[in-house]
């Protein structure tokens, strides 16, 4: 079932990102051909226009620091303590989801989608129903990222 509401989530983001790439581009041509089509207007550049267009959607990383065992953990912690269903104050390393917490298998899918978007790659769905603690997220993206002790 969460796999389920996952790939429905999943495939309901690219949408509504392709339409907004697709409402993007679509004003940018219709600009481009307004302004090149009037005599006045000939010399204009829409260039910056069109390159800060295409950069509102779009995210951009720094050099910053290395990832660390401990960064890892703030991330991941400080991502559970925005997510409204988690009480702070139970919240450890340890503490489960679903015994700990009071999560469903539906936060848990959000859960793992947050931690998704904050690490910038995609967990298996066979990976993420065996992240059940806080401490298994951090060890799964410390094994993704190369980072040991």
């Amino acid at each position: 079932m969460a796999s389920l509401v996952r790939v429905v989530l999943r495939e309901s983001m690219l949408k509504s990102r392709f339409l907004r790439n697709v409402t993007v581009r679509t004003v940018i041509i219709a600009a481009h051909k307004n302004f090149t089509s009037t005599e006045k207007h000939k010399n204009y550049s829409i260039t910056p226009q069109i390159h800060s267009a295409l950069n509102t959607s779009k995210r951009l990383y720094s050099g910053g620091l290395p990832l660390t065992l401990e960064l890892i953990r703030e991330r991941v912690v400080l991502v559970l303590k925005l997510y409204d269903k988690i009480d702070p104050q139970k919240l450890t390393l340890e503490s489960h989801f679903m015994n700990d917490l009071g999560l469903d298998s539906l936060d848990h899918v959000e859960v793992i989608m947050a931690m998704e978007d904050e690490f910038g790659f995609e967990i298996p769905d066979s990976d993420a129903e065996k992240l059940l603690r806080p401490a298994d997220i951090v060890r799964y993206v410390a094994d993704k990222e190369d980072i040991y002790d």
